[in-house]
């Protein structure tokens, strides 16, 4: 999960939300990623989405049975579909996502019985440090919209 934080961190050098994954298959790391939507200019561009996609050429196919992925964040329906696709045994993820989680904070999908797989979901594994860096990322986000509406009232004013 450490290896998700520092992803996560990536993240914030291109102006994208603070999410970092990485994809683990018999203890060793076969993919990372960290949000790039902004940087690619692509919706799908999730640390998730990212991360599996890596793993998948490495392992050399889309079958990801023997992976486990670590994220910082609970995943999104998007990526929640993707890793029932990819057969994913695991994740483990960090910060809860009370707006888009697809692991059971908005809607379950990992889990859901109507599936053709389910993904065991181990939740809360470094949320702190998780929520921490998504926290400060929304703080500053907040405080340069401030700024920018500040400096706009004052030509306005001029």
């Amino acid at each position: 999960m450490r290896e998700a934080l520092a992803e996560a961190e990536l993240a914030l050098t291109h102006g994208d939300v603070p999410v970092g994954a990485v994809a683990v298959c018999e203890g060793a790391i076969v993919g990372r990623g960290h949000n790039r939507k902004e940087a690619n200019g692509d919706p799908t561009a999730h640390a998730e989405m990212l991360a599996l996609q890596e793993a998948a050429r490495v392992l050399g196919g889309w079958r990801l049975a023997e992976v486990t992925l670590y994220c910082t964040l609970e995943p999104c329906p998007m990526c929640a579909g993707a890793m029932v696709s990819a057969r994913l045994p695991r994740l483990v993820y960090g910060a809860d996502d009370p707006k888009a989680g697809a692991a059971g904070s908005v809607v379950e999908l990992l889990r859901d019985p109507r599936f053709n797989h389910r993904v065991t979901v181990i939740r809360g594994v470094l949320a702190e440090e998780s929520q921490a860096l998504l926290e400060r990322f929304f703080a500053g986000l907040r405080s340069s919209l401030s700024r920018s509406k500040f400096q706009t009232s004052e030509v306005l004013l001029s």
